[in-house]
């Protein structure tokens, strides 16, 4: 149950999907009560093909029978339908929301692409390429965290959710 209402919420995912873990996360902060099933990639159920028949990949979230699919839209997703139920996801103000918005489509875009570049490469020298990318990519990460954070122990403040709690 989600905020205890009577609203059904189904996770469709894999474990070693990052998108997922960024759900999972997303809800947990939330304090959204949710199902999950684990999808086999390789065998895929007729819920997952039913729920995404467009890219047919995880995650899926799965709202009073309703599937949103990708997890950017899904992040979105859960912030404005569990309004409320626990802070916010982003920052209240415009230019907060921009700026976390920008980092996670950073990570998506760059870090995350090159990992798995990496470990898809197929010759040596395209794996060393990768984990270059992926060296530069966390470099500028953990640059824009160390300037962003001025002093505090998370990206937005105090805690994982910033000063916007």
């Amino acid at each position: 149950m989600a905020g205890g209402g009577s609203d059904e919420v189904k996770l469709l995912g894999m474990w070693a999907s990052p998108f997922v873990l960024r759900v999972k996360l997303a809800l947990s902060l939330k304090g959204v009560g949710y199902e999950y099933v684990e999808e086999d990639l390789k065998s895929k159920s007729e819920l997952l093909l039913k729920s995404n028949p467009v890219l047919q990949k995880v995650p899926v979230l799965i709202h009073d029978g309703k599937p949103i699919c990708e997890s950017s839209v899904i992040l979105q997703y859960i912030d404005e339908a569990f309004a409320g139920v626990g802070s916010s996801l982003l920052p209240e103000e415009p230019h907060g929301r921009a700026v976390a918005r920008f980092w996670a489509a950073y990570i998506d875009g760059t870090l995350v692409k090159a990992s798995s570049e990496a470990s898809m490469a197929k010759t040596e020298e395209e794996k060393a390429e990768g984990k270059k990318q992926v060296a530069a990519a966390v470099e500028t990460l953990e640059g824009a965290l160390r300037d962003c954070s001025n002093g505090k122990p998370f990206f937005g403040g105090d805690t994982p959710r910033g000063t916007w709690t």
